[in-house]
């Protein structure tokens, strides 16, 4: 017997809340906790679907269908009816923060107490939470708020079906059928997102297509809001900045127009009419050919400003600060900062500006972005991907949580961490979600879906606590294998950034599909865009100086932080070759040259590849067999493609300095011709 069943039809679309039957003492526990559940409120869409959750919840803790009644009472009268189980006051007056919630377990039974309705599915989440992990319900004490009013999911999901930058199948937005059909695979979704906290969702990709605000689209969002509004979920879109004139039949787009302004304001009204909690709208202008307000010599603020003022109160701008220009010679990652930090305090109140955890673009391993705590007169968001576009894909195992945990606790050196800095706004992520049957490409990556949401309910949660729920709630309570497992997953990240990306390079991907090595690369049309403009690589070094003899992209953050990335000799390693360019017979501070430690990185990255499939290997006995071959059958690509890194990237440095590898260092089995050659036409997520 496995921990977990074996995937049955519908398991797939369960995730971490397949509740499984719970054993020992924890078994014997809550099966002591029988009675009923009081909910004098479940005429509520949303209580009826926290009873709903509960009961079903209890039912494959415990194995069995419960006998529990469900009886609508007065929870405030003593004494009434059979024994409360669980009892549910969802209007409880003295907690304001939106989606607060108080759990308390008794001798007696569990008490939850809320605001309002959302606060109770989320507490009911978070006790089958608990209950899974083999808490004792007597002991149950949470008092839980969470710490940023928006946890957004960002999907890049194009109306025809593709995502783009998605491994995971097809988009789970059928809009072809909608809104007459909802497939039902979007209620599981919702229960997924409520159960962690999200509560908003960007339908449509950045790079938008205008025609998804016409009328048909937006009755076909209806449904979405309307599906999802008692999962405490809102609904955004992205919109182009052009669709006046693509499709309103306007001469021109600027937002200084009347006309202009005229026509976004009956769009939104048009929007409200229908979707009266509609979220707003997520904006990617002037960046990578996307129109926006510089299109007519105006300013993001005035682009944002002019669309804010057409959802007025009702809702709000999202505007990415994802920007960079053909035109621009300054060093790419200093580009973004350059065009927004003179614009703080010129956005409206209902603007929030989406700023991408470092300043390149979703690297293995970045800095965090300059912007955070640069302005502080405008409401700033953090963006992080959850879907893997430059860390594996959809292979192996790749867990986010230190990569999130690492950038919220990143000091800015301007009066807080990142995560005290968007505290007040949010953050979002970009989805990995898809038709899959797992939802998520691999069995893992359902896990970094899991951990983006907990973190923007609670930054304070370390990536460790996080993977052990997930890993008990997904494959195994059992403590040696779910140990084995969450050690697993803790190193995994750092993994991959040691083969692709080692001591702070980056951008060092295949051309479009941005698959595999491919750091030759040096002949595309924008300089940018080409990993030789990353590495500088030549016969002598390899860096990008960002100091005050290079491009000075150092002197956009604080003193304090420039200071610990100024001098090589006291940059953290991780990050050494983003800030200097350096001989490759420098000498770092493990008394390597830098030319021996890069390949010793390379090396452990393979090693630890090897040692994690091993490792899964041995957990056979405890994984049911369906689920454990198809991990095992992603962390044999990850190995390959481990080795591939590694012997493509030291075969190209090669080529430069013509140095050899250091003694004991595996030789490098095909010539770099071979490795160039290679093409992958077929690469999913472009």
């Amino acid at each position: 017997m496995f921990p977990l069943a074996s995937l049955h039809a519908e398991d797939g679309y369960d995730l971490w809340l397949r509740h499984a039957p719970l054993e020992g003492e924890a078994l014997a526990r809550l099966a002591a906790l029988d009675g009923a559940i009081y909910a004098p409120t479940a005429h509520d869409p949303t209580v009826a679907i926290a009873v709903s959750e509960l009961r079903t919840g209890m039912d494959r803790l415990l194995g069995q269908p419960s006998a529990a009644p469900l009886v609508i009472l007065d929870v405030r009268v003593p004494g009434q009816g059979p024994r409360r189980a669980f009892s549910l006051d969802c209007d409880g007056s003295a907690m304001r923060s939106h989606g607060a919630f108080r759990i308390a377990g008794t001798g007696d039974g569990i008490r939850i107490t809320a605001a309002e309705p959302i606060g109770c599915l989320y507490a009911v989440y978070a006790v089958l939470r608990e209950l899974g992990l083999g808490r004792d319900p007597a002991m149950l004490a949470l008092d839980e708020t969470p710490a940023m009013p928006l946890r957004m999911l960002n999907h890049w999901d194009n109306p025809d079906g593709h995502v783009e930058r998605g491994y995971a199948g097809r988009s789970i937005f059928d809009w072809w059928h909608l809104p007459e059909k909802l497939d039902p695979r979007l209620i599981d979704y919702a229960r997924a997102n409520a159960s962690v906290g999200i509560n908003a969702v960007v339908v449509n990709n950045v790079n938008a297509r205008a025609f998804m605000l016409e009328p048909r689209y937006i009755a076909k969002l209806k449904r979405l809001a309307d599906a999802w509004r008692p999962y405490g979920i809102r609904v955004f879109l992205s919109a182009r900045f052009s669709a006046p004139r693509d499709i309103g039949g306007l001469a021109t787009a600027d937002p200084l127009d009347p006309v202009v302004e005229g026509w976004w304001r009956d769009k939104a009204d048009e929007i409200y009419a229908s979707i009266p909690d509609f979220g707003g709208f997520l904006v990617k202008a002037n960046s990578e050919g996307q129109p926006g307000p510089q299109d007519y010599g105006r300013s993001h603020a005035d682009g944002a400003n002019m669309l804010a003022a057409a959802l007025g109160d009702r809702g709000t701008v999202i505007w990415r600060a994802f920007v960079y220009k053909a035109e621009d010679d300054t060093d790419r990652t200093m580009q973004a900062y350059a065009e927004f930090a003179p614009l703080d305090g010129q956005f409206a109140s209902n603007v929030i500006l989406q700023v991408k955890n470092g300043p390149l673009d979703f690297q293995p391993r970045e800095p965090f972005h300059p912007l955070f705590g640069a302005m502080p007169k405008t409401k700033v968001m953090l963006e992080a991907q959850i879907t893997r576009e430059y860390l594996g894909q959809a292979s192996g195992i790749a867990y986010l949580a230190p990569l999130w945990d690492e950038v919220l606790s990143a000091d800015t050196g301007r009066g807080g961490t990142i995560a005290q800095t968007i505290a007040p706004v949010g953050m979002a992520g970009v989805a990995n979600t898809g038709s899959d049957r797992n939802w998520t490409g691999t069995h893992f990556d359902a896990a970094n879906w899991y951990a983006f949401g907990r973190l923007a309910w609670n930054p304070a949660l370390t990536g460790e606590q996080i993977a052990r729920e997930w890993t008990a709630q997904t494959f195994t309570r059992a403590e040696a294998p779910l140990e084995a497992i969450v050690q697993m997953m803790l190193g995994s990240r750092e993994t991959v950034v040691k083969y692709t990306a080692p001591l702070g390079l980056a951008h060092l991907m295949g051309t479009g599909h941005h698959y595999g090595p491919a750091p030759w690369v040096c002949d595309l049309e924008r300089p940018d865009w080409n990993p030789c403009y990353y590495h500088r690589a030549d016969a002598s070094g390899i860096g990008f100086d960002r100091t005050t003899t290079g491009s000075n992209a150092l002197g956009q953050y604080a003193p304090s932080v420039a200071e610990q990335w100024a001098d090589p000799a006291s940059t953290d390693p991780r990050y050494l070759l983003w800030f200097h360019h350096l001989p490759w017979e420098h000498r770092i501070a493990s008394g390597q040259t830098l030319w021996d430690e890069l390949v010793t990185t390379y090396d452990q990255g393979v090693l630890e590849t090897e040692a994690r499939a091993q490792g899964w290997a041995t957990l056979a006995p405890h994984i049911d067999p369906e689920r454990h071959a198809a991990v095992a059958a992603d962390l044999t690509i990850q190995r390959t493609e481990a080795r591939w890194w590694r012997n493509a990237s030291l075969s190209f440095w090669q080529s430069l300095n013509g140095l050899p590898l250091p003694a004991g260092a595996a030789p490098i089995p095909e010539s770099l011709q071979a490795y160039q050659a290679r093409s992958f036409p077929e690469a999913p997520g472009q």
